[in-house]
């Protein structure tokens, strides 16, 4: 098992755990224990998590100075595309409608209609003492003083070396902690996917498939037509030669699903094939590498609608624009983690108030759909990339065009 990469020993566990589940319910009582340390253990990783690769992500932005040129214009890129990527993904979903009218997740403690006013949830997102919400958990209170932390380090600048090198140094270690937790993943899945396979009916199934088509067709539209029409109009490159000329990376990435193996990729084809001096790419694309989640956005969206659906929570207006927010922040928070799908999507279920029992299904799915995840994310990069190098007169178009 060592041997193998982990999307392949978890899919090897979700194939196991689908078996035994199936052919002998009566052994899953005996590891269902697995299931639940896994789940502790991704609950225990959720704020410090959070807190420390959120900060670090606003300082590897740079200083206020440099953040005026390449960085302010690279960062509104990143943030505007994930936001439209979150409602694309959130959108289409409410088309398709994932998991409406399945009851296989729901218990006494959910699907409770509650009155929602957003302007008083957000509110809400104010912490009044960090500390508290780090004890209860309150991840939307602890990415607003993350968020703010952050720029006010950024505004510091040299006088808080020291803070900036601990708080990175935290989320190194919070990054190798969710990569141990991660490693020890199948063995909890497949005590999930066992115990689940006890509970699930053929309509849930089917509405998993829906959600699996919801999230790639979104992912497609970013991939296709919102980040080569975004090209297009603000660098005046031709879609059809965009997505030519960043093929290669495109392959790479959908292969791997790593957005950190694709980084060389995607460094050589900026220098030699888009024609965008190293200033700019050596800025761009490590930022993008960590922080520029088109597609994780997009995925977020979707389990928004989905587990909604499935818990039996009301989609109001409020709640939609929740669902673009948390899709925006915790795609920037994902950045590093290899696994970040499952733990993100914990993240948001826990944010939104909602059960874990999702998690599982969500594991079991994720390497199908992490291939358009990681090529959207990619993509992103360097179409940020591309649009600043023109913005800035650093284009260098007879490259691009050869």
């Amino acid at each position: 098992m060592k041997k193998l990469q982990l999307w392949q020993q978890i899919v090897i566990a979700i194939v196991l755990g689908a078996l035994v589940g199936i052919f002998s319910p009566s052994v899953v009582p005996y590891i269902k224990f697995m299931g639940e340390i896994f789940l502790r253990l991704l609950k225990m990783l959720i704020a410090p998590l959070v807190l420390t690769t959120l900060i670090s992500g606003v300082v590897k932005m740079g200083d206020i100075q440099q953040l005026r040129t390449v960085g302010i214009r690279i960062v509104l890129f990143y943030i505007i595309t994930s936001t439209i990527a979150a409602a694309i993904g959130m959108g289409f979903a409410l088309i398709s409608q994932p998991g409406k009218g399945v009851v296989d997740l729901l218990t006494s403690e959910v699907g409770q209609a509650q009155e929602y006013s957003f302007v008083e949830n957000m509110i809400g997102w104010i912490p009044t003492n960090i500390f508290e919400s780090l004890t209860n958990g309150d991840t939307l209170q602890i990415i607003v003083f993350a968020l703010f932390s952050g720029v006010v380090l950024l505004i510091l600048g040299d006088s808080a070396k020291t803070l900036v090198k601990v708080i990175e140094q935290g989320a190194d270690l919070m990054l190798k902690m969710t990569e141990l937790v991660m490693k020890i993943s199948p063995f909890g899945i497949f005590a999930l996917i066992a115990d689940m396979m006890t509970k699930l009916s053929g309509s849930m199934l089917m509405q998993v498939l829906n959600m699996i088509i919801t999230d790639w067709v979104a992912c497609l539209v970013v991939i296709f037509i919102l980040q080569p029409l975004l090209v297009k109009a603000l660098a005046k490159i031709s879609p059809f030669l965009f997505l030519k000329k960043i093929a290669p990376a495109m392959i790479v990435a959908a292969s791997t699903t790593s957005s950190a193996a694709t980084l060389p990729v995607s460094i050589d084809l900026s220098k030699n094939e888009l024609g965008i001096p190293e200033k700019i790419y050596g800025f761009t694309l490590p930022l993008g590498n960590t922080c520029n989640m088109n597609g994780m956005a997009v995925a977020l969206g979707v389990i928004s609608v989905f587990a909604s659906n499935l818990y039996g929570y009301d989609i109001t207006a409020g709640a939609l624009i929740q669902f673009v927010f948390m899709g925006l922040v915790l795609s920037i928070g994902a950045a590093g983690v290899k696994g970040a799908g499952i733990v993100m999507s914990t993240v948001l279920l826990q944010t939104l108030g909602m059960p874990l029992t999702l998690v599982p299904i969500l594991a079991a799915i994720w390497p199908v759909i992490d291939i358009c995840h990681t090529t959207a994310n990619i993509t992103g990069d360097l179409a940020g990339t591309i649009v600043v190098a023109h913005s800035v007169g650093e284009l260098d178009r007879e490259v691009l065009n050869s």
